[in-house]
């Protein structure tokens, strides 16, 4: 029926009423806050092209995990600044590494914060590329086994949820059978799943000093005019075991995000990036 039967804004009267018949809910339980790790102690460097934003040596880290638990955040993911880089990525799948040392400080501090681990190598290869070099290309098939070790290595250091951010085929599968195999089963994986190549991503690569030092990486992060493709990939990761999914960027693709909500089950994550960030402060 019609006005005047019916009145949309009878619902809309009070802040009660508006709240009782809200849709949709955020709280900060959904949130995860991105963290970056670096040597040092008492080390608190704001990044310039984020204000507020720090790279945090451990000790620094640990304090702002704790607030971060005591504010209801529902977890943090780490991104390492290891202290040297090399050709062959040693520093992502070393126990001894920025990350693994970050996370069992945080696990003994604030063992119920969750913690998931970003796993990809362009923060400790020395030319900046996800992955190692072949007649100047990333290989993608020998790339895995560094991103399985990886995994397995943040797993061990008690990781709860490792995240390949690195946009190489295949990845999900090499991780959950090396995760399997060392008995880590109960690990899930985030994918990365639907990753484009994006300028938004400029800031970020200021914070984790993860630029490329030659070239770009488009061979193997996404078009950002390929909607489709983007499905595809999603699809391929889930049919390798992961367990949660990602698009990122989010805002620019919000009609991707629509369209997996309606076609996939898995838990679906929407990464605010940091260009996106820096537009708005």
């Amino acid at each position: 029926m019609a006005f005047p039967v019916n009145r949309m804004r009878r619902l809309r009267a009070t802040a009660s009423l508006r709240s009782l018949v809200r849709e949709t809910h955020l709280s900060p339980a959904q949130f995860v806050l991105p963290l970056f790790v670096c040597p040092g102690e008492g080390v608190r460097r704001e990044i310039g092209a984020m204000p507020g934003n720090y790279q945090l040596s451990i000790d620094e880290l640990v304090k702002e995990c704790a607030e971060t638990a005591r504010l209801g955040v529902g977890g943090v993911i780490l991104f390492g600044i290891p202290a040297t880089k090399d050709e062959t990525a040693s520093g992502a799948y070393d126990d001894s590494g920025i990350v693994q040392q970050a996370v069992r400080a945080i696990k003994k501090e604030v063992p119920a914060l969750v913690v998931i681990t970003d796993v990809c190598n362009c923060e400790y290869t020395s030319h900046g590329h996800c992955g190692k070099i072949v007649d100047g290309d990333v290989d993608n098939d020998n790339t895995l086994e560094w991103l399985a070790a990886s995994a397995v290595s943040h797993a061990r250091a008690g990781a709860d949820i490792v995240a390949p951010s690195d946009m190489m085929d295949g990845r999900v599968g090499a991780i959950r059978k090396a995760l399997d195999l060392q008995g880590f089963q109960n690990t899930p994986i985030l994918a990365y799943a639907a990753k484009f190549a994006s300028v938004f991503y400029g800031p970020f690569r200021e914070a984790a000093e993860s630029a490329p030092q030659f070239g770009d990486r488009r061979s193997y992060q996404m078009d950002p005019a390929n909607g489709r493709e983007a499905m595809r990939e999603i699809e391929l990761d889930i049919e390798e075991g992961a367990d949660m999914i990602m698009v990122k960027p989010a805002m620019p693709y919000l009609d991707l995000i629509r369209q997996a909500r309606d076609r996939f089950e898995l838990p679906l994550a929407a990464y605010q990036v940091s260009g996106e960030f820096s537009m708005i402060v």
